[in-house]
C-alpha cells in the first residue's frame, strides 16, 4: 500500500449486534472481521463497551489471535477497558465517549476538560506501545488539547456531516463538511495523524476522503447493512472504489 493511499478500517461492532440479538454464536464477528481483510480492509475496528452489548472479551480475544491486520480498539476511557487494553496490546486504542443509554456514539471526547485525567490515562497505553488515538469532533478547542496530552492520531467525528446530508440541510452539511477540512489541516499540523468516521456511506465518503491530510476511515454500520444486499465483500469493495477514485 502507498503512503497516499488512504487507509479503510471495518467496524464489526453491529455483526456481534445481529448475534446478540438471538443469542447463540452466528453470525460471527471474526468471520466478518476475516472476510473484510480479504476483501481489503487495512483494519478491522471493535468497540469493547462496558455493557457489551454487541463485541464481547471473547470477540477481543479471537481477533487478537486471528488478524493479520492491525486491530482498533475502541473504548472509553475506564480503569476496566484500560486492563484489558495492557493485557492485549492492539495495534491502536482509540478513546471514545460512552453513555449507556446511548445507540451509537453521539459525540466526540471531550478532552479540554479532562487534560490532566486523560494524559495519565493514555500513557500506559503508549508505554507498551498502543497507538492511541482521540474520536473528537471538528473543534480547534479538543484538537489542540489531544496534542498536549500526547495522542499520536485523532479520529474526527463525521456524524454530524452525514446527518446533515441525510437530512437533505444542504447549507449544513457543506458548513461541516469545511469545519472537517480546516480542523483535518490543523490537526496535521500540529503533527498528528488524522482519521475520520462515523455515519459515512457511499454518498458521503468521497467529500471526506478528499482531504489529502486524513490518512484512514473507520466505517461500520454502513457496511454491515449494505452487506445484507450484497454481501459483505462487495459492500467494502464499493467502498474501496470510492475511496480510491476520491483519493486519486
Amino acid at each position: 500500500m502507498s503512503d497516499t493511499q488512504l487507509r479503510l478500517g471495518v467496524n464489526i461492532d453491529h455483526v456481534a449486534t445481529v448475534r446478540n440479538a438471538r443469542g447463540g454464536a452466528y453470525p460471527d464477528p471474526l468471520r466478518a472481521a476475516r472476510i473484510a481483510e480479504e476483501a481489503g480492509a487495512d483494519g478491522i475496528t471493535a468497540h469493547l463497551r462496558e455493557d457489551r452489548r454487541h463485541i464481547s472479551d471473547a470477540d477481543i480475544d479471537g481477533l487478537m489471535e486471528v488478524l493479520s491486520v492491525p486491530l482498533n480498539f475502541e473504548m472509553a476511557a475506564t480503569d476496566e477497558m484500560q486492563k484489558i487494553a495492557l493485557r492485549h496490546k492492539p495495534h491502536a486504542v482509540c478513546i471514545v465517549p460512552e453513555k449507556r443509554e446511548e445507540r451509537t456514539t453521539e459525540g466526540g471526547l471531550e478532552v479540554a476538560r479532562e487534560e490532566n485525567k486523560l494524559a495519565h490515562f493514555i500513557a500506559p497505553l503508549r508505554d507498551v506501545g498502543c497507538r492511541v488515538s482521540i474520536f473528537i469532533a471538528a473543534d480547534k478547542r479538543q484538537i489542540e488539547a489531544a496534542h498536549r496530552i500526547g495522542a499520536e492520531v485523532i479520529e474526527l467525528h463525521t456524524g454530524a456531516y452525514c446527518d446533515a446530508h441525510a437530512e437533505d440541510r444542504l447549507d449544513d452539511a457543506t458548513r461541516e463538511l469545511e469545519s472537517l477540512r480546516e480542523m483535518s489541516t490543523l490537526a496535521h499540523s500540529l503533527g498528528l495523524e488524522v482519521h475520520a468516521g462515523h455515519g459515512l456511506t457511499y454518498d458521503t465518503v468521497k467529500p471526506v476522503a478528499t482531504f489529502p491530510e486524513v490518512k484512514e476511515l473507520n466505517i461500520g454500520h454502513f457496511l454491515i447493512g449494505e452487506a445484507i444486499f450484497r454481501g459483505l465483500t462487495p459492500a467494502i469493495a464499493e467502498m474501496r472504489r470510492l475511496m480510491d477514485e476520491a483519493r486519486a
